[in-house]
């Protein structure tokens, strides 16, 4: 369990996971991600004047969405480059979004501020999920919704991350991230501190000219991805790349040359103790 290990062994992959999202250009791979905040947004379903902070909301897609409902909407997350292009997103909307750069595992926010506190594929990565989990049922007042869409290991998320790590060191010290993609899993990071959980299995569809081009755009402008390719030997980059093309041709569902990718990962809603 992560919780026997260093607050500084914690800090430093922190550290280590912030350089490697600052990488590329997330934006391009987050705007194939925006069924997942419409549909997580239908499913906690926040009305009008209602509070709530999306974590770890990279360029802010499930923040707007719910601007959109005229929610007052709050978005952290530890790369500052992700939060500029998102107050950028907002300005454009004349959106009135509160996008701050905040780490998940310590929210500087009061108890019970938000009706509502979501997080699409983006909370699940924070070094230290008890800590992560329990902040965001801090910050959520009794009562309300806490809305998650997770990458589960059975899929297309999982077999993403275990290509990686199948051609780089592994990072020690860290609890898989595929537990939050599960309902056991869920249910032990939220512990007490909820009093109801259901959760669903969905799918959405990532487009892209073609396979290389699946594999270009994620290797240039995924910050995890760009991050692998950097780490390793030449002769090593060209397997990852090849692994990486093979693992997208497996959930390629295009026949016309094109690659529609499908994605398997689960929404949860909990409501707050």
């Amino acid at each position: 369990m992560n919780t026997h290990i260093a607050d500084a062994d914690l800090s430093a992959i922190t550290d280590r996971q912030k350089a490697a999202w600052a990488g590329g250009d997330f934006s391009q791979i987050a705007r194939q991600l925006v069924p997942v905040s419409e549909d997580l947004c239908a499913a906690v379903d926040p009305h009008s004047g209602r509070r709530l902070l999306d974590v770890a909301c990279g360029s802010g897609n499930t923040a707007l969405i719910a601007a959109r409902r005229y929610c007052e909407v709050s978005g952290i997350d530890f790369v500052p480059a992700h939060i500029e292009y998102a107050r950028q997103r907002a300005a454009a909307e004349h959106a009135p979004v509160d996008f701050q750069v905040q780490d998940a595992q310590a929210l500087d926010f009061p108890d019970a501020r938000f009706d509502f506190v979501v997080s699409a594929f983006g909370v699940m990565f924070a070094p230290d999920q008890k800590k992560a989990a329990a902040e965001m049922v801090r910050v959520c007042r009794p009562g309300g919704k806490i809305g998650l869409a997770n990458w589960t290991s059975d899929g297309f998320g999982g077999d993403f991350f275990i290509t990686h790590a199948r051609n780089m060191p592994p990072e020690s010290g860290l609890v898989a991230a595929g537990r939050w993609g599960t309902e056991a899993g869920l249910k032990d990071l939220f512990g007490g501190g909820i009093a109801s959980l259901e959760t669903r299995r969905r799918t959405f569809r990532m487009y892209f000219r073609s396979l290389d081009h699946a594999v270009e755009a994620f290797r240039k402008n995924f910050g995890p991805t760009s991050r692998a390719f950097s780490l390793i030997e030449p002769r090593d980059q060209q397997r990852l790349q090849q692994d990486l093309w093979r693992m997208f041709e497996h959930y390629n569902r295009a026949t016309d040359g094109t690659a529609v990718v499908e994605c398997d990962y689960l929404q949860a809603v909990a409501t707050r103790r």
